[in-house]
């Protein structure tokens, strides 16, 4: 299987999570995320987590080795705009 491009870990997160603004950078081994969502609202940094990990699925185990995630709420965001 070979190894996922940063626009098809985008895209696979955008399946699984509405996301107000999301950005993927990667090697096709280690990725980093931006994502923004209102469904991380009220949720800790380990809850936001295992949602992207759930929008993920079996890819986190199969295909993607390492990510490395911002997650925020659209307010969140906002303030650091």
């Amino acid at each position: 299987m070979a190894d996922p491009t940063a626009a098809e870990v985008q895209h696979y997160i955008a399946q699984g999570l509405p996301c107000a603004h999301l950005e993927v950078e990667g090697d096709g081994h280690h990725f980093f995320a931006t994502i923004v969502s209102t469904e991380f609202e009220g949720k800790t940094r380990i809850g936001r987590h295992q949602r992207v990990y759930q929008a993920l699925g079996d890819r986190m185990r199969e295909q993607i080795h390492a990510l490395s995630m911002k997650t925020l709420t659209p307010a969140e965001w906002a303030q650091q705009a």
